[in-house]
Formats: C-alpha cells, structure tokens, sequence
C-alpha cells in the first residue's frame, strides 16, 4: 500500500518565502551575528507570547535551560525537581549546572509533574521544581507554584514544546523564575535552531546576557566567566517570520486535534484541563496493547509517521541509572504514541489517519 500513497510525516517543519526573504536581507546587509535582528526578535517574542517579560534569545534550547538555571543561581549541591518523562535536555541542563536533577512522577492525563510526587521527594538541597509543558498540554504550575511557594523553592519552566500554552488564563512561559521555549525545526514554530528564555525578573535577564556572551555587557569588560550562546541575525530572521505565523498555525493544530478526537477509536485520546489551552506540538495516544507493532503498521502499511516520546525514561538512561519508583512514568513510555498534527495535513490525510488508526485498532495491530 506505501507505493499508492504519499507518505505522512510525523512532524514537517513550514518554511516559506518569506523566510527565505528574511534570511537573504540580513545576508546582504552583512551583520549575520547578534545584532538588531535579534533584539527585535526578543521584543516582538515578548509582547506576542509571555505579556511583556524579558525575552533573551539564544542558540538552542538546551543551551537556555542549562543558562537560566545558572541564572537563577542553581549549582553544586543543589537538587532541581525534574519529571524523567521528558527529553533528557531537562535532567541533563540541571547536570550541567553541577546540580543534582531528582526524577519525580508524572500524573497520567497530561503527562507532567504530579505535585503530590513532587512534594515527596522534596529535601534540605532541594533549590527549584522543573516541570515540562509537554506535548504543547500546560504542566499544573498553578498548584506546583503554590508548593515551590510554601517551600521555598524556585519554580522553573520547560516550555520547549508550549509556545502559546496557557494555564488559568496566563500564558506559559510567564510562572517561573524563567522559561524556556526550543524553536528547533520541529518545534510549533522555528528559527532553524535556537532558544528563548524569559523571566520577570531584571537581576535574572541581565545574567542570562552576560552568560551568553562571553559574560560581557560591554566588548572586552567581562564581568563573569560566561559561554558562547548567542543566536544569530540569521536565526532571529526567521523567527521574526514565524511569530507572525504562530498563531494560525496553531489554530489548525487545535482544528486537527479537534477532528481526532472526534473520530478516533480504541486508543485513548489526550484530555485537556478545564484551565488550560493545549496547542498540540503533538497528539498523542495512548495505545494499551502492542503500540509498537501499531506504529509500525501505520507505517508499513498506511505510509503515516508516527513517534514515540519518549521509549526511555531519563532515571534508567546510561547517563543517570537511577533506581526511583516512577510507575506512572514506566507505564506512559510503554504507551504513548504520537501522531500527525501538523498545520500541512490536509483533509484528507486527517481521513486517512483516523481510518488507519481506528482499523489497526480494531484489529490489535
């Protein structure tokens, strides 16, 4: 069946003309390093996504968590509160830092940090709780803000995968001593590679700068030891093009999603918190029997991508062999499966999905 169709890809990044058109100005004016563009990349960030708080641009995602934390004052002998259910850019920015991540549950309709597996794994080195906006579904930062709070905790925000996302009628990205949003190619939108941190706090965005660049304000007058990180014109170019982009975009994630959830069968579909907005950087099931075996029919059979994330918890990756108790987490890795729900898809292959899904289903896979 693969040779009759066109294959249906799990995630495809958008990039148009005028993107292109952006990227060819800044490489004629010659300034193809941090400059202007990028400075207006961060206002314009801003203004349209986390009400107005700073917005510091660097050259990944990875690269903003591992800076806002040291922003934020995280390092040796410090824990930071992490899920294991997420990209191991999360556990390995605390790392990174000298800081300890310590893996906690997640709950099992959203995917992310349990407040109540969270205050149990709370100590005296404890310094910040670190949930994970995942899938484009808002972590409950409300009740863990009120924990970190009565704590004395710092509250830290992944939103790599939430731009848009809203919690109680405020925006992601605007909770936590700091946020940080990827704007990798398959990310809700992009700037070929890159990262924006944003924080409400002066004293935290002034570091960020300086970590980001060398640990200088002023050419040559290093105030702290600090790290090449900086986005380029180029990146912020982008960007730009595609925060004007966004917001449709999601739109059509949200009318995708909508349509699944109407016609999908025998997978469990994501649910939605009564206060939040999903923006669906991806939608994903869950597949109690043989999800394996049904991603690999969609594929061998239907030409549709599909894609598991994450197969591998953090805590029993090589890289950290942790021993927790996370069964929430055990069981999600073992079930979830994501599939298209990008702005490309067309009616029809929003069809062809549901049937395929709904006939693997019926049959076991």
């Amino acid at each position: 069946m693969t040779e009759q169709l066109e294959f249906i890809p799990a995630a495809k990044p958008i990039i148009g003309d005028e993107e292109r058109a952006a990227v060819d100005a800044v490489l004629v004016s010659g300034m193809l390093a941090q400059g202007a563009e990028v400075a207006a990349f961060e206002t314009e960030f801003s203004a349209h996504l986390v009400d107005g708080r700073h917005a510091v641009a660097v050259n990944s995602g990875t690269a903003g968590l591992h800076l806002g934390l040291l922003a934020a004052g995280v390092g040796p002998g410090d824990e930071v509160i992490v899920p294991s259910f997420t990209f191991a850019a999360t556990a390995n920015s605390v790392a990174l830092t000298g800081a300890t991540p310590v893996f906690a549950d997640i709950e099992p309709d959203y995917f992310a940090l349990d407040p109540a597996s969270v205050a149990s794994v709370i100590t005296e080195r404890t310094v910040g709780i670190m949930p994970v906006h995942l899938y484009g579904h808002p972590a409950d930062v409300v009740a863990l803000g009120d924990l970190a709070s009565q704590r004395g905790l710092q509250l830290f925000e992944d939103a790599a995968q939430a731009h848009g996302a809203t919690k109680a009628g405020v925006p992601v990205g605007a909770f936590g001593s700091f946020a940080m949003f990827s704007l990798y190619p398959t990310k809700n939108m992009t700037s070929g590679e890159g990262g924006i941190v944003t924080t409400g706090s002066d004293e935290v965005a002034r570091r960020l700068r300086l970590l980001r660049n060398q640990g200088m304000e002023k050419q040559y007058e290093n105030e702290i030891v600090g790290f090449n990180a900086r986005m380029t014109n180029l990146h912020a170019a982008i960007g730009r093009v595609q925060l004007t982009k966004i917001d449709g975009w999601t739109q059509q994630r949200r009318d995708n999603a909508a349509f699944f959830d109407a016609e999908l069968q025998g997978v469990v579909t994501p649910p939605v918190a009564a206060d939040a907005t999903h923006v669906y950087h991806q939608y994903t099931i869950r597949v109690q029997d043989d999800r394996d075996g049904l991603a690999k029919a969609l594929r061998d059979e239907y030409a549709i991508g599909s894609g598991v994330y994450y197969p591998i918890p953090n805590h029993r990756l090589p890289s950290f062999q942790r021993t927790e108790d996370l069964p929430e987490t055990e069981r999600a890795a073992a079930e979830v499966l994501s599939l298209p729900v990008h702005p490309s898809l067309s009616r029809s292959d929003l069809e062809r999905i549901v049937s395929a899904v709904n006939a693997l289903a019926k049959a076991g896979s």
